[in-house]
């Protein structure tokens, strides 16, 4: 085992990186409580470097989409 509980074949997989990204942009409402939940769940646990990949994904996908709607807003100010 290495320090944080993590073994040598929790090696960081751009599968979950991708996972993650994909993931922030596909989430459904879910007809049950009139909750967002996502379309896809994921099973990763998170002491794992294969969630933390998912997590980085899931972050970078959020600050593109933060970027792109502060763009957008922008330039409906300007007009």
């Amino acid at each position: 085992m290495r320090r944080n509980g993590l073994s040598k074949y929790d090696a960081p997989l751009r599968v979950q990186y991708e996972w993650g990204y994909q993931d922030f942009f596909n989430w459904a409402e879910s007809m049950d409580n009139k909750r967002i939940k996502p379309k896809v769940e994921r099973k990763l646990h998170r002491n794992t470097m294969q969630f933390r990949e998912w997590q980085r994904g899931w972050n970078d996908a959020y600050h593109a989409n933060l970027k792109r709607v502060q763009r957008n807003e922008q330039a409906r100010a300007r007009s």
